[in-house]
């Protein structure tokens, strides 16, 4: 008869998720579990692995109150067709809280509807009336420009709240399209594929034991998004790095450890190789064989080092009243390992499983800057500003991303910035400023009667005039641009320029200068067009 204790004994050790690193295509999750050993075990089994794993990154490793040796780690894909009843509850009052919300909106949106018809309707009926009291004097001025005031106004109040509300509408539009697509896939029914681990151990005794697993797992990855506020008072630019999570693995990470990583274990282990360049004459096309980079084969998977993080957004607040505290942002522990940044968030991260972007700070800080603006006088008459930023040597590299603008606390737009290194410069458009008034004209077009040459020459000049409104002083690179030739009987030169230039590569005249707060300067260039008489020149549209 055989002895039950001969037997090999397999238990199910509960872990939950404690760490995740997040790469910009996947993730490393560490699950962590207590089990009360009685010596007799030789399996330790972990379920509900999501079926987005790589098997072949699983690692595992322990420590507890007696000596264990693991044996070895395998993977089995596990099917199931039974709903998740709570996933499912879940899901249904997120979209009852969201439509809720979304019905509100719609109800603000018909009031203020109603609201403007009212209005519109009011001016209909006293436009008649009105205009007959203010013929005969019966209105003064000060009241018809109150009654238009009144009018405007609230027109304007009723299109930017209805506005308002709509985009806020729209985006609760996409988060229940997302959570009702989430909600079908759960009522269908269809088999769910998962995973089930197996570590085979040689307990030394009985006693309780930690087993720590980590496996890397697709559908995951996050993005920098930025906020760059600009204040012209100042030599420098607060950014603001964000990063939008997401993640659709198949577990939610609730309270975690995040740490988001710059490093891209996805490209591979090998650099490329050069293939053979050939070239021929011209054939029929023929298919041929793309070379693909070999997959990358994960030798060990470091466990990291306990961090934590949580969702935020970023908030503007206005200068605080007195007695009240200005909120605080909560930002990551940013570190480096060689060329790649780790971003260590600080308080618990909470990403569901969902396929929603989910943002939070990573930090913020000031960034020295100069400010320039720039002129096209041919084809504008206003100035743009820009911003010269530099990420010192000792920060962590930008990486590409979407990025707000924000010029003294007044939305600009957005813009992509791209990859930014440490020790390297950026430029920021601030979009135009009206700081500065700049006018160009066209003061002399002489067409000489006498031919010099058996030539036409004709001359042209133009003058800039450059007024800094401002109460400090602006540096102004302006550039203006002489036509081109693409015919060797037509001839243009630069005759004069008044600050002296040097005509620069296709026709182009750059002057750069700074301009004292309230001066004026002027820039004056003068260019000339010689041809036969017998030739008509087109594109000269001056």
């Amino acid at each position: 008869m055989t002895n039950p204790e001969a037997l090999p004994v397999r238990k199910t050790v509960e872990t939950e998720i404690v760490a995740v690193t997040v790469y910009t295509d996947q993730a490393l999750v560490n699950r962590r579990g207590i089990i009360a050993l009685t010596g007799l075990e030789r399996e330790l089994e972990i379920t509900q692995i999501p079926a987005t794993i790589q098997t072949e990154s699983v690692r595992v490793r322990g420590t507890g109150e007696v000596a264990v040796r693991l044996l070895g780690v395998s993977t089995e894909r596990v099917f199931s067709t039974e709903p998740s009843a709570e996933r499912l509850i879940h899901l249904t009052r997120q979209i009852q809280q969201l439509e809720a919300e979304s019905n509100l909106l719609q109800a603000q949106i018909d009031a203020l509807a109603l609201q403007s018809r009212f209005i519109e309707g009011l001016r209909e009926k006293t436009e008649e009336p009105f205009a007959q009291s203010l013929s005969r004097k019966n209105l003064s001025l000060s009241e018809t420009l109150d009654f238009l005031n009144f009018l405007g106004s609230q027109y304007s109040e009723y299109a930017i709240s209805t506005a308002e509300y709509k985009v806020q509408q729209q985006e609760l539009d996409k988060q229940l399209q997302v959570l009702r697509q989430q909600l079908q896939q759960i009522q269908t029914p269809h088999p769910k594929e998962s995973f089930s681990l197996s570590v085979a151990i040689e307990p030394g005794g009985a006693g309780n034991f930690e087993l720590e697993v980590c496996y890397v797992v697709s559908s995951a990855s996050w993005t920098p998004l930025y906020d760059l506020q600009a204040s012209t008072s100042s030599n420098c630019i607060n950014l603001a790095y964000l990063a939008e999570v997401t993640q659709n693995t198949g577990e939610d990470w609730t309270n975690v450890s995040l740490t988001l990583s710059t490093a891209k274990p996805g490209l591979g282990i090998l650099p490329p190789k050069l293939e053979p360049w050939y070239i021929d004459v011209l054939r029929p096309l023929e298919l041929t064989r793309m070379r693909r980079l070999s997959p990358l084969q994960v030798a060990s998977v470091a466990i990291p080092a306990p961090a934590s993080g949580e969702n935020q957004t970023t908030i503007d607040t206005e200068q605080p009243e007195e007695n009240l505290l200005l909120a605080e942002t909560l930002v990551a522990e940013v570190s480096r390992e060689g060329s790649a940044a780790t971003f260590k968030l600080s308080s618990g991260g909470n990403i569901p499983s969902d396929g929603a972007p989910h943002k939070t700070t990573i930090f913020h800080d000031d960034f020295p800057c100069t400010f320039e603006y720039v002129a096209v006088p041919r084809l504008f008459s206003f100035a743009y500003l820009q911003a010269n930023v530099k990420n010192a040597a000792n920060r962590v590299t930008l990486l590409p991303g979407k990025a707000n603008i924000f010029r003294d606390n007044i939305f600009v737009g957005i813009t992509q910035l791209e990859n930014v290194a440490p020790g390297q410069e950026f430029t920021l458009n601030l979009g135009i400023d009206e700081g500065l008034k700049i006018e160009r004209d066209l003061i002399e077009r002489q067409v000489d009667k006498k031919l010099i040459g058996n030539n036409r020459k004709i001359t042209y000049g133009y003058q800039i005039v450059i007024t800094n409104l401002q109460n400090q002083e602006a540096n102004l690179k302006l550039t203006e641009q002489l036509p081109i030739s693409r015919n060797e009987q037509i001839k243009v030169r630069l005759s004069r320029s008044n600050p002296q230039i040097q005509l620069g590569e296709m026709g182009i005249l750059e002057w750069a200068f700074t301009l004292p707060p309230h001066a004026t300067r002027e820039i004056y260039y003068q260019f000339t067009v010689e041809h036969p008489p017998e030739l008509t020149v087109v594109g000269l549209d001056v």
